[in-house]
């Protein structure tokens, strides 16, 4: 679904982008002509696929979890058009076949990310060190930095726990989220999103302390239940994480009647550059 369109600025040209199914897809025209100064960008774009024949084959076929270009629809001067787009995925892969000076920078950062992909596989505790100092970079406090760490890996002990008992699916994935969240918090993490105001960003990112910490509790609590009851199937695994969120909402609750406030906080962390430690 459709939800929204920008552009975005790659030295001084304009590259349209639009939100579908939840990702960005890009113009594929504006991003050839960006990076090649290219006249007709179309021209351009069809003798690419005629010297890389496997870009060919993605682009008319897809792959293995790789989705082909879209037409989608935008807004013009002229009235709505469809334009031929592609997702992040498929933008990074059409830049390795562009034969251009503009293009190397970007072939130089993935070539970079692929190496360090490869480290953090061989040796786990760099992935943690560069999430560390990418939330630094951001202007998170330390503080702040390692309870988010700590419930990334609560998280992700979670899910382990899920995928163990018969969890397979995205979709599931996010409903045992879900039930877990409405019953710390009262409501789901769209919801929740919408309440502070973001869209795509991580919800979490966006927490303060106290929202982590009651996260971080629901969570844990949910994980200790599926161990005590050995939990499988989603039916069992979504009364588990109810009842696991029942115990972070009731702390939730009683220290809500304590400071006379909800704990659910509309702040975020969405101005870059300005961020601050939420009280």
């Amino acid at each position: 679904m459709e939800i929204g369109t920008k552009i975005a600025i790659f030295k001084g040209k304009g590259i349209r982008k639009i939100i579908y199914n939840n990702e960005w897809w890009f113009v594929v025209n504006d991003v050839v002509e960006a990076l090649t100064d290219s006249t007709d960008p179309a021209q351009y774009f069809k003798r690419l696929k005629q010297r890389d024949e496997e870009l060919a084959k993605l682009i008319n076929q897809g792959g293995v979890q790789f989705v082909p270009p879209l037409m989608l629809e935008f807004e013009t001067a002229g009235g709505k058009q469809k334009m031929y787009c592609w997702n992040t995925e498929g933008m990074f892969r059409l830049i390795q076949s562009i034969p251009s000076p503009k293009a190397e920078p970007f072939k130089r950062w993935l070539a970079k990310v692929g190496y360090e992909r490869i480290q953090e596989i061989e040796d786990p505790e760099l992935a943690t060190k560069r999430t560390r100092a990418l939330y630094k970079l951001k202007g998170y406090s330390d503080g702040w930095i390692e309870k988010r760490m700590r419930g990334i890996a609560i998280r992700e002990e979670l899910t382990d726990e899920w995928q163990k008992r018969g969890a397979r699916e995205k979709k599931e994935y996010e409903i045992l989220t879900a039930e877990i969240s409405k019953a710390t918090f009262g409501i789901t993490p769209s919801q929740y999103k919408k309440f502070k105001g973001i869209k795509r960003e991580n919800l979490r990112d966006h927490m303060d302390d106290l929202e982590l910490i009651f996260t971080m509790l629901g969570e844990r609590s949910t994980t200790e239940i599926h161990r005590q009851e050995n939990s499988t199937g989603i039916p069992k695994l979504k009364h588990d994480a109810r009842r696991g969120g029942h115990v972070a909402g009731g702390a939730r609750k009683e220290l809500e009647k304590e400071l006379g406030r909800s704990v659910v906080s509309k702040n975020n962390f969405k101005k870059l550059g300005k961020r601050k430690e939420l009280k």
